[in-house]
């Protein structure tokens, strides 16, 4: 029978190890880091172009020759890696400019590369910003989605970007076959060091309207629920997962992160690779405008935010708040 007497024991056993903060990191089960972050970048066409986001604050569409001062900062910062979205200055129903090899794109890659060698520069994967009806892959005459000629623009895209030098590419259109297709082509290609990170859990959510500003990228008609995951479906995350994986994906991802906590832990249990979380422009915009109004201390609430992920079992956060958390911790 547990007394009064014992019970105050476990009760201070626990407080024990918690009492100052040298103590507390000693035993910490998780920890932050800059390292764990991956800066999410949105390059356009132009020259001394900086463009502001209007729905994620601190946030801008960058021309390329801006870049090499970001990169400074970002690799200063010590965040390891990057991910390029393209602004298309033209958009048409085969999304041509997506596998233009002087594009926007894959000139950032060059560029990125020429300032930090090291830096790790990941690319997405879709058509849905380069695309005039602003879906993911080629539309059919019936208007859904013709799969098997969208993998092909795919990964002819993929391949462009290794091309300029990409580390890792990010198929982020949920088109089934997706990562086999792009793994095939880079390898035909020469390109077997050229790493993919799958969009594998990617549901439909309605934490993406602020990137879709930031990317133009929203659907004309319609909605991507034909191919993107349901929300209220868990368990077949972990089968998509598994199927990227087996077709040869080197990391995998859930998007978005924080209304999907659950899932990223059920993915972690269910694989052994690398796993990231995409903490969505939504997710962001929340934190800033709630932070604005003076309702919340950003910095406590935003580093919250990014340890959930790493407690859910996420090896890598893909977040717009990266520069501000990697300083964040440095001033810790």
């Amino acid at each position: 029978m547990l007394t009064r007497e014992k019970a105050l024991d476990v009760r201070y056993r626990l407080r024990r190890l918690r009492r100052t903060r040298t103590m507390r990191q000693m035993v910490q089960e998780h920890t932050l880091r800059p390292d764990d972050f991956i800066y999410p970048l949105f390059v356009q066409e132009g020259t001394q172009r900086r463009d502001p986001i209007g729905a994620m604050p601190g946030q801008f569409r960058l021309s390329v020759d801006l870049l090499p001062a970001e990169i400074e900062l970002i690799s200063r910062l010590g965040i390891p890696a990057v991910l390029l979205f393209g602004i298309s200055p033209y958009k048409d129903a085969r999304a041509s400019y997506a596998t233009d090899r002087e594009g926007v794109v894959p000139k950032a890659i060059r560029a990125i590369k020429r300032t930090n060698p090291d830096l790790v520069v990941v690319t997405d994967v879709c058509v849905c910003a380069y695309t005039e009806h602003g879906h993911c892959g080629i539309i059919r005459e019936d208007g859904y989605v013709d799969n098997d000629s969208s993998l092909t623009v795919l990964a002819e895209m993929a391949l462009t970007h290794a091309e300029a030098g990409a580390d890792i590419v990010a198929p982020s259109a949920m088109m089934d076959g997706q990562v086999q297709a792009i793994r095939e082509k880079l390898d035909e290609a020469g390109f077997t060091e050229t790493a993919i990170m799958a969009y594998s859990a990617k549901y439909a959510s309605a934490f993406y309207g602020p990137f879709r500003e930031a990317a133009d990228s929203a659907p004309q008609f319609g909605d991507r629920r034909s191919y993107q995951m349901d929300p209220p479906n868990a368990r077949e995350a972990v089968r998509e997962v598994l199927a990227d994986v087996a077709q040869g994906a080197d990391i995998v991802m859930v998007k978005p992160g924080l209304a999907y906590l659950d899932v990223v832990h059920r993915v972690r249990e269910a694989v052994d690779v690398p796993l990231a979380v995409y903490n969505v422009s939504g997710e962001y915009s929340m934190l800033k405008a709630a932070a604005e109004k003076g309702w919340i201390d950003e910095r406590a609430v935003g580093l919250e935010m990014l340890m959930a992920f790493r407690r859910a079992g996420a090896d890598l956060i893909i977040t717009y708040l990266a520069k501000e958390a990697a300083q964040w911790l440095k001033d810790s």
